[in-house]
């Protein structure tokens, strides 16, 4: 048995917490928003999804052996993208929202 980092410990339950946030954001299917508020949805589904993708990224680095240099090589490449993805929708919520205000 091998022993879990903090880093680890975090990941496994924002994983779970990743999960939640997508069920309750896919079982809101409220037809009367307008295009902000459905943007703001898309940005945040995007968001739960991709750091999703990273946490099992992040699992499967654990998981691999070290023999397989190939796939744990492209596991990393993915946990950046998707690092890099979730940090690029959560940087654009705030920015969609001042882009409304200044189309007003």
């Amino acid at each position: 048995m091998f022993e879990l980092s903090l880093h680890e410990l975090l990941v496994i339950f924002s994983s779970f917490a990743c999960v939640a946030g997508i069920s309750l954001l896919v079982s809101d299917r409220n037809s009367t928003k307008d295009d902000v508020e459905a943007a703001d949805h898309m940005l945040m589904l995007m968001t739960f999804s991709y750091w999703l993708v990273y946490c099992g990224a992040v699992g499967l680095q654990k998981i691999l052996l070290p023999e397989w240099e190939t796939a744990i090589l492209s596991v990393k490449l993915t946990s950046v993208i998707a690092f890099l993805l979730t940090a690029s929708c959560i940087l654009s919520l705030p920015l969609n929202r001042v882009a409304d205000r200044q189309a007003e």
